[in-house]
């Protein structure tokens, strides 16, 4: 017999990581009933911060010491749904100006796992499709500019869930200019019904399913 869906947010602490240069912040999960399934996330978590400094300092050309700050943002933790972004901006003088780097994690709270984006949607259906259609509508309806005409997404897209919202991004540079920032397009969860996968953390998202 299935384990009911988790009904409270989950209890979240702010840990750091503190060095010379380095100010970085993260959640820690604490107090869920399976501790395995926690440290699976939080070890994700703590994995991706590493991954984002890594990544953040080979962007780093400057001879001055590199200012660096990381933080966080919880963007759903309801209904067994635990989604975060993580940035890190760095700047080294004398650099024209900073960069910053923007990652996220969804999980499926109970089972402690992390859930790409063709997991949140029935086997077989075109999702990049859909989702890149809604893309190219909402690029003409906000008027955004774009440094290349769009395409398509990428089938594993950086992504986030928002209450009945899923939200796609884009890094800077990737199809903007810098000064746009990054790039979201956010989606409600209604528009994807028919292709969204019932018992996925998506569709519990959507009342009634």
């Amino acid at each position: 017999m299935a384990a009911a869906p988790m009904r409270f947010p989950v209890p979240v602490q702010t840990a750091s990581y503190i060095a010379p240069g380095k100010e970085v912040y993260y959640p820690l999960l604490y107090g869920l009933p399976d501790l395995a399934a926690q440290e699976r996330m939080n070890q994700m978590i703590a994995d991706q911060v590493n991954a984002l400094i890594e990544e953040q300092s080979g962007y780093q050309s400057g001879e001055g010491m590199t200012e660096m700050t990381g933080l966080y943002e919880i963007k759903n933790n309801q209904r067994g749904v635990f989604s975060v972004t993580q940035s890190n901006y760095a700047y080294t003088p004398p650099m024209a100006h900073g960069m910053t780097i923007l990652k996220s994690l969804t999980f499926d709270v109970q089972k402690g796992k992390q859930v790409a984006l063709a997991e949140l949607f029935r086997p077989g259906s075109d999702y990049v499709r859909r989702l890149s259609e809604l893309i190219r509508q909402q690029i003409q309806e906000r008027d955004i500019p774009v440094l290349m005409e769009f395409t398509q997404i990428d089938s594993d897209q950086s992504f986030y869930i928002a209450d009945k919202t899923l939200v796609l991004y884009f890094q800077l540079y990737e199809i903007t200019p810098y000064v746009y920032g990054f790039p979201m397009f956010p989606i409600s969860v209604y528009s994807l019904q028919d292709i969204v996968l019932e018992d996925g953390v998506l569709g519990r998202m959507i009342p009634g399913v």
